[in-house]
């Protein structure tokens, strides 16, 4: 499979995030083990012991303080939750990890707020449409487009992998929302994709309403669109450029920039900080 054009990135993918959780798993197994050894007297308690007992009794992930010494914090992801939405998190990262796995099957929609390393799934889906168009890899980059299906189990049983993209879910609209299936007043196909609304102001109380499917579709970079720091920028007044965050604290953890149609000015939208996230706080 390491071999297939279509299938060896997002393999290599499966199997680093696989890697990252068996050490994270097993930091956790180690590290409770020992406390309750310490706790029985079997061995002295040590500063990362009592570091962890306290995340604990605090209901908060442990290694979060930039001062403890407990090894969870950095060999997880990045995010804000509290202890038991983010042990949550992990068992459901962790239940897609193995679904993927058992046969090594990309599935139709990656969870992709459930990765580790985000950016590498991305980045995949780059090389093997690099491979099967012949594309230069530094000459393409992504773009994306808002399906109709609200979620994945929306997505019909015999549908096919979108051209040279793939889709995704599982992100959240902050600043703005994306319209309901209802509200779309016309409806294209991309790339065998039904995709189709634009970016529309937030209601009342919806701080971080979720994301309809997400097709990511890899495209040669054209010559009129801006190299920058944060990716291509492509300067059509229909496009604004949003940032990808995979938490609420936004800088550190910028992924990349979605291109999401709006019929307003994206002007607009850059003024409300209109950005998606790979997850909330809660």
């Amino acid at each position: 499979l390491l071999h297939e054009p279509d299938k060896g990135p997002y393999v290599v993918c499966a199997l680093q995030e696989c890697r990252r959780m068996n050490v994270l798993t097993s930091e956790i197994l180690r590290s409770l083990q020992e406390l309750e050894k310490g706790l029985n007297g079997q061995l002295n308690m040590t500063q990362s012991m009592e570091d962890l007992s306290k995340a604990l009794l605090l209901c908060q992930w442990p290694g979060r303080d930039p001062f403890s010494q407990c090894g969870w914090e950095k060999r997880a992801w990045p995010s804000k939750k509290a202890l038991v939405p983010q042990f949550t998190d992990m068992l459901l990262r962790h239940a897609q990890l193995t679904r993927w796995t058992e046969e090594l099957i990309t599935p139709m929609s990656v969870w992709l707020s459930g990765l580790f390393n985000p950016m590498a799934y991305l980045t995949g889906v780059t090389q093997v449409t690099s491979r099967a168009t012949g594309e230069p890899l530094d000459k393409m980059t992504q773009q994306t487009f808002v399906t109709t299906y609200k979620d994945p189990s929306a997505i019909p049983a015999n549908a096919q992998f979108p051209e040279n993209g793939a889709y995704i879910h599982g992100l959240f609209i902050e600043g703005a929302r994306w319209p309901s299936l209802d509200e779309i007043e016309e409806v294209e196909n991309i790339g065998g994709a039904p995709v189709g609304g634009t970016l529309l102001e937030s209601r009342l109380k919806e701080l971080m309403p979720p994301m309809p499917v997400l097709y990511i579709r890899a495209v040669p970079v054209s010559p009129s669109w801006e190299a920058s720091a944060v990716g291509y920028l492509r300067h059509q007044e229909d496009i604004y450029e949003c940032p990808v965050f995979i938490t609420t604290m936004r800088g550190p953890t910028y992924l990349f920039l979605a291109t999401l149609r709006t019929t307003e000015s994206k002007h607009k939208w850059t003024l409300t900080g209109t950005a998606l996230m790979l997850q909330t706080d809660t």
